[in-house]
């Protein structure tokens, strides 16, 4: 967790070194700019499953959302994955369980041959 949205927004990981820590995905993230319309703010990183960053990363923000939404003390949350790509998700915390809410575009298809 760092103190600042533009800490979070300004990281230049060196990918080597997270590709020492443990884990596969990594989340780097703060409490959002107070007029930005966010609770917070992420990047996602998972290097040694070759994806340096993830542009909006949906499993990630199942370990964040029920961290920031005992932080603020309420359900829902607004979260702003702060990637090149980026994206909003909508969050909410019930019962063990993260549902997350978004936009989203069909990045590929395919079909299944038996």
């Amino acid at each position: 967790m760092f103190d600042s949205e533009q800490a979070v927004r300004s990281l230049q990981p060196d990918m080597e070194k997270l590709c020492g820590l443990d884990g596969l995905l990594l989340q780097a993230t703060a409490p959002a700019g107070l007029s930005s319309g966010f609770d917070c703010v992420s990047r996602s990183f998972a290097p040694k499953l070759n994806v340096p960053e993830d542009p909006v990363c949906g499993s990630g923000h199942c370990h964040i959302a029920p961290y920031w939404a005992g932080r603020l003390g309420r359900a829902s949350l607004v979260a702003c994955q702060a990637s090149r790509r980026g994206g909003t998700l909508y969050c909410t915390v019930r019962g063990g369980r993260v549902t997350l809410a978004g936009k989203a575009a069909l990045f590929s298809e395919a079909q299944l041959y038996l």
